[in-house]
């Protein structure tokens, strides 16, 4: 498929230099799969191009899962999913001729040129940013058939190496994820080397589309996302318990572990964020306000509260470490075209904490909260925690020697444990290194969450201390961490993790009594009032619809369990138990089932 000269991945036809170690890239291998999803996505602009003349191509990359490609078509042309298996067909047609791809190399101003007489304005302010960006002087062409694009590649060696493709759906994309430039169709699908393999992609596909928070949110009365809110989510009534239940998760680590809990202020004085970093740093994801000749910022992070807390007072070494939690509600300016649910979102609230202590606990507190992260996540139902060591970014604070010794402490950390991780080059934060922690789902599927981050440079901004045992004032060293990371991001990856079919402990209601006929409201009434005094999250359908539609109506909210209740329950002071895990179990009193409930709350 390619070759890997000095551990860089080349298209076959690439000359090799004397001398160069080379590894030979097989549809073996996991990247050749990503290698013909980005042959797929020139195959399908090519179709594209192909049908709809006059349609103008941006970007087509290879993503987790198959690829996209965003393009701009003529005002008369609208695109939907009906028109997908016609550029499917047209994409099969050019697999099939074998077409090769091969490269060019030519100088920027020969291409912007070539660019413009096509009118692929796109590509034209690719290669100019390219130009500003990285200096260079000359870029890479990819021709396969009639089409040609710039692309850096590499690419296999022929169209006919692609064995199975699917397009999958067709949704709107702004030009960059820019709400203020054009609005593109984004063509979504995925590529592989078989059949089977395919048929496979596409039952995981139609479990994510079944599992979809933002389909299941409303649904279940979890949540609603509004236009006159944008990326702010609204919780409604199962949702906020749902939120709270996380919360006495995190709450019962805080309890084990000994933090104090504090509450800061969202809004304050631009000059805090000056003094932090953050307005240097990360103001293009920051809010404003004014009052007066005041200017405010709303904050995008909680830590520089944090050490406004820990400043206001004077600290013994005996005290560290210090650890101070807050859940605190953050606000950032994403971009609107990057919003998705409640995963990528404005306004979120963190299960934040920052720890003050000495060098000499770094790697302890570290272990201490790896192990918070590795119960919380085992509790949730996540078995497979994978975790990231991100070194410093391109943009930061901070000296060389303090980035080593930050990178180095977190690697022992990490390397005490036992604990395998994967480098992560270049991702920290602009303050510091830190330890992503990443999540699998029941699709497979990754997702970060937790976070562990070391910072030598916060506690000197502001000034902070300890008296160490010579009565000396020390620097103390923070570690900024999130167990969950954002609560309204984790709430939508266990929606989806959970197809909404929470268990028992967490579901915000864990039964639904349902009433035979109207004559049986007063008994249904009593049950939930029983219920709700021993404990158990309850709700009732009193609805003058047949018991028959009630169960079918309740199988789609999902509730772990339905209390049916007639005559005979009524005279038993008793209700007839449907568990969706189990089936029917039959009638039971209520303080049974009462019992029942409590026991699963612990699993």
């Amino acid at each position: 498929m390619a070759i890997r000269v000095d551990g860089e991945l080349h298209d076959l036809s690439a000359p090799l230099p004397d001398g160069a170690e080379i590894a030979i890239l097989t549809d073996r291998d996991p990247e050749a799969l990503e290698l013909i999803r980005h042959d797929a996505a020139h195959v399908m602009a090519e179709a594209v191009q192909e049908l709809y003349p006059g349609t103008k191509v941006t970007i087509g990359p290879a993503i987790e899962g198959g690829f996209y490609y965003d393009f701009d078509f003529p005002d008369e042309v609208t695109i939907t999913d009906a028109d997908l298996e016609g550029i499917e067909a047209a994409m099969r047609a050019h697999i099939g001729a074998d077409e090769e791809f091969s490269r060019r190399d030519i100088p920027v101003g020969e291409a912007i040129e070539l660019f413009e007489a096509q009118g692929e304005d796109y590509k034209v302010e690719l290669i100019r940013d390219l130009v500003q960006g990285e200096g260079v002087e000359t870029v890479s062409l990819y021709r396969n058939g009639p089409f040609e694009d710039l692309c850096r590649g590499p690419h296999g060696p022929s169209t006919g190496r692609i064995k199975a493709i699917k397009l999958s759906s067709v949704a709107g994309a702004y030009w960059r994820g820019d709400e203020n430039r054009k609005m593109l169709t984004r063509i979504y699908g995925t590529a592989f080397f078989s059949k089977k393999e395919l048929e496979a992609q596409l039952e995981r596909i139609e479990q994510a589309k079944e599992r979809d928070h933002r389909r299941l949110g409303p649904q279940l009365g979890l949540f609603m996302l509004r236009e006159e809110a944008p990326g702010m989510p609204f919780w409604l009534s199962n949702g906020t318990t749902l939120l709270r239940l996380i919360e006495a998760e995190v709450q019962k680590q805080l309890r084990k572990r000994s933090y104090e809990e504090i509450k800061t202020p969202h809004v304050m004085d631009v000059e805090l964020w000056h003094r932090s970093g953050h307005y240097d740093n990360y103001r293009e994801n920051m809010y404003f306000t004014q009052s007066g000749e005041r200017e405010y910022a709303i904050r995008p992070m909680n830590c520089p509260g944090a050490c406004l807390v820990f400043g206001s007072e004077r600290h013994s070494y005996r005290e560290l470490p210090l650890r101070i939690a807050e859940f605190g509600q953050v606000s950032r300016a994403e971009r609107e075209g990057v919003l998705h649910g409640l995963l990528r979102v404005r306004a979120f609230t963190q299960d934040d904490a920052h720890v003050y202590c000495t060098e000499e606990q770094i790697a302890d507190e570290v272990a201490d909260i790896c192990e918070a992260i590795d119960e919380l996540y085992a509790r949730f139902g996540f078995d497979e925690v994978k975790v990231e060591l991100s070194t410093r970014p391109e943009k930061s604070i901070g000296t060389d020697e303090q980035w080593e010794k930050a990178e180095a402490a977190l690697t022992e950390a990490l390397e005490r444990q036992g604990r395998e991780h994967e480098l992560n080059p270049g991702d920290g934060a602009f303050y510091g290194p830190k330890i992503d922690f990443h999540v699998t789902d029941a699709l497979g599927r990754s997702w970060q969450c937790g976070t562990c981050q070391l910072d030598f440079f916060m506690p000197e901004r502001f000034d902070l201390s300890y008296t160490d045992p010579d009565d000396e004032q020390r620097r103390p060293v923070m570690i900024h961490r999130a167990l969950l990371g954002s609560m309204e991001r984790f709430a939508g990856i266990l929606i989806e993790h959970h197809a909404g079919r929470f268990p028992v402990w967490l579901a915000p209601v864990q039964a639904i009594v349902l009433p035979v006929s109207d004559r049986h409201n007063d008994f249904a009434g009593k049950v939930v009032g029983e219920l709700r005094d021993a404990g158990v999250r309850v709700g009732v359908d009193e609805r003058s619809e047949s018991v028959g539609k009630k169960i079918r109506d309740a199988e789609l909210g999902r509730y772990p369990y339905m209390l049916v209740v007639g005559d005979k329950e009524e005279e038993a002071g008793a209700v007839a138990v449907r568990s969706h895990d189990e089936g029917e179990l039959g009638s039971m009193k209520v303080t049974e089932f009462a019992t029942r409930v409590q026991d699963g709350e612990s699993t």
